[in-house]
């Protein structure tokens, strides 16, 4: 039996790439859809991505380490807007969503790794890049996790890697922001060099599970406005590039 379901993760509140990812899962004959994520963290649509969202049937939805950022103690004034934007509804939304979950004992849904929404699962940073990790560093990261497939997000570079041990990790990329840049552990890009908003369909044949990558385009011009007019001329650049800005 096969079944198809649709990997979303790191919209961050970009309403336009998610409307376009939605329309390309609709064609793709998927059975359900998860989100792993980083969802309405973000100063582009917070309150219109909620509202697209909560139409949507998501079978499966856990929280990222920015959503969390919306109801914890903050003192970003950024944030603050994201949290008038999106209303109390969609605040207590976030909340109550979970950490991680499983799926049927086969698949287990995290946002960074199983025990730390801020964690790299795959990759190692500390060049400024990108590079994955040994085995034995995802394997001790896993902390155990038995489930035939781990899906994640956070890093948003689309990715699937299989152990030698039979288990397959899956990161879908992001919809809403394809590139960025971050000072922690260090300073470090994460690019994936095309605007084009990116998930992916995860399937369980007879022969076990598999997972492919779509890349949907989208008129990126609107979110890239919209974020410079609210000042974010970095996320502007990374959105209409799929690439972080010369320093």
């Amino acid at each position: 039996m096969r079944y198809r379901v649709a990997l979303l993760a790191d919209i961050h509140a970009n309403v336009w790439a998610l409307e376009a990812v939605l329309a390309d899962v609709r064609q793709q004959g998927v059975d359900v859809i998860w989100n792993l994520g980083d969802i309405l963290h973000g100063e582009l649509k917070p309150r219109a991505t909620y509202d697209l969202l909560r139409s949507t049937e998501f079978a499966l939805t856990i929280r990222g380490n920015q959503d969390r950022e919306l109801y914890e103690p903050n003192a970003d004034p950024r944030v603050e807007w994201m949290i008038r934007d999106l209303g109390a509804d969609a605040i207590e939304w976030l909340r109550g969503l979970p950490a991680t979950a499983v799926f049927e004992d086969e698949v287990l849904l995290c946002h960074g790794s199983p025990t730390n929404d801020l964690c790299y699962l795959l990759e190692d940073v500390t060049s400024g890049h990108p590079l994955v990790r040994d085995e034995e560093e995802i394997a001790g990261l896993l902390a155990g996790a038995a489930q035939s497939v781990i899906v994640c997000g956070h890093t948003h570079i689309p990715r699937l890697v299989r152990l030698a041990n039979g288990q397959a990790i899956v990161n879908p990329g992001s919809v809403g922001l394809v590139a960025y840049s971050d000072d922690t552990p260090v300073p470090h890009a994460m690019e994936n060099y095309s605007p084009d908003a990116s998930y992916a369909i995860l399937e369980k044949t007879p022969s076990g599970w598999d997972a492919t990558f779509r890349k949907v385009p989208y008129d990126t011009r609107e979110a890239s406005r919209t974020a410079a007019e609210l000042g974010r001329s970095d996320w502007a650049h990374q959105i209409a590039t799929g690439r972080v800005a010369k320093r």
